[in-house]
C-alpha cells in the first residue's frame, strides 16, 4: 500500500513541505510497479557503511569473558596470538549464553576472534585484519546468533566458523578480500543441522565463498539484498555444497549454485557493481 501524503518516509529528517514531497513521489513509483526494486536498492545500499577510525587503543593480553552485554566504545582491541592461522589461539572475546558484543574494532593480532559459547548478539563489531577466524559459534542446537553491522578485512580463510547447532543470521555486514564469510564446520567431531542467513551484505573481492554448507546435515544457507564489487568475472562463489564428516578428514564439496534445498536464492538476490 503507498504511503499517503502525511508519512514520514524511514530515515528521512527533512522539513515537513519536502517530506510530504518525497512521499508523493515514493507513491508516484509505488503505483508504477517499481517500489520492489527502490526498496531493494536502499537495501543493499544500506550495507557498506565508512569503516570507523578508532576512539582509542587497548592492549589486550588474555581474554576478556562477557556476560550481559560489552561496549567497546568503538576502541581498537589487539594484543592476543600473533595473526597466524593456528586453531589453538585464544579469542579476544568469549561470550557467554545471551550475551551482546557492542561497537568494538579487534586489530592485529586479534587470535581467534570472538567465541560465543551460546546464543549472542554482535553489533557494529569490526574486524581490520582476521587473523584465524572473525568469530567462532558454539551453541547447541536451539541457539540463535546476530550480527548485526560492522565488517571484516583480510581474512585469508574463514570469516565466520560455525561449529556449533542453530541459526545464524548476519545482516548490514561488509566483507573485503576474504576466503569463506561463513563455513558450517565440515568436520566437527559433534555436527548439527546449522542454517545461516545473510542480509544486506557487500562483498569486495577478491573472495572465494559467500557460505559453505554440508547437504547430508541438513544445512541451509539464504541469501538476500547481496553487492558483489570488483568481481566482473564473478570468480566468488554464493554457496558451494559439501558432503560433511565427523571424522576431521577434508570435507567433499558436491556442488555450487542455489538448489533449492541447501542454498536459497535467485538472480535478483545479488547484485554486481
Amino acid at each position: 500500500m503507498p504511503p499517503s501524503p502525511e508519512q514520514k518516509i524511514p530515515g528521512q529528517k527533512i522539513p515537513g513541505r519536502l517530506r510530504r514531497w518525497r512521499a508523493g513521489a515514493l507513491a508516484t513509483v509505488v503505483a508504477a510497479g517499481l517500489g520492489v526494486a527502490a526498496v531493494a536498492f536502499t537495501q543493499n545500499a544500506s550495507a557498506a557503511t565508512a569503516w570507523p577510525s578508532a576512539k582509542g587503543n587497548v592492549t589486550v593480553s588474555k581474554t576478556t569473558n562477557v556476560s550481559g552485554t560489552f561496549d567497546g566504545g568503538l576502541k581498537r582491541f589487539a594484543g592476543i596470538g600473533n595473526g597466524s592461522q593456528s586453531e589453538s589461539q585464544d579469542p579476544m572475546f568469549k561470550l557467554a549464553d545471551g550475551a551482546t558484543l557492542k561497537n568494538v574494532i579487534l586489530g592485529a593480532p586479534a587470535g581467534d576472534g570472538v567465541h560465543c559459547s551460546g546464543s549472542c548478539t554482535l553489533i557494529n563489531v569490526w574486524w581490520e585484519d582476521v587473523g584465524e577466524d572473525a568469530a567462532t559459534f558454539k551453541g547447541g542446537k536451539s541457539a540463535t546468533y546476530l550480527v548485526d553491522g560492522g565488517g571484516a578485512r583480510s581474512a585469508s580463510d574463514k570469516v565466520f566458523q560455525h561449529n556449533g547447532g542453530g541459526t545464524l543470521t548476519v545482516r548490514n555486514f561488509q566483507v573485503s578480500d576474504f576466503g569463506k564469510l561463513y563455513r558450517s564446520c565440515g568436520n566437527c567431531k559433534t555436527q548439527f543441522k546449522r542454517a545461516v542467513v545473510l542480509q544486506n551484505i557487500t562483498a569486495t573481492a577478491p573472495g572465494k565463498v559467500l557460505a559453505g554448507v554440508n547437504t547430508n546435515f541438513g544445512d541451509t544457507a539464504r541469501f538476500s539484498g547481496i553487492t558483489i564489487v570488483g568481481d566482473s568475472k564473478k570468480k566468488i562463489s554464493i554457496c558451494d555444497r559439501f558432503t560433511g564428516n565427523n571424522t576431521g578428514k577434508e570435507p567433499t564439496k558436491t556442488g555450487s549454485g542455489a538448489d533449492g534445498k541447501s542454498c536459497f536464492f535467485s538472480g535478483s538476490d545479488i547484485t554486481y557493481k
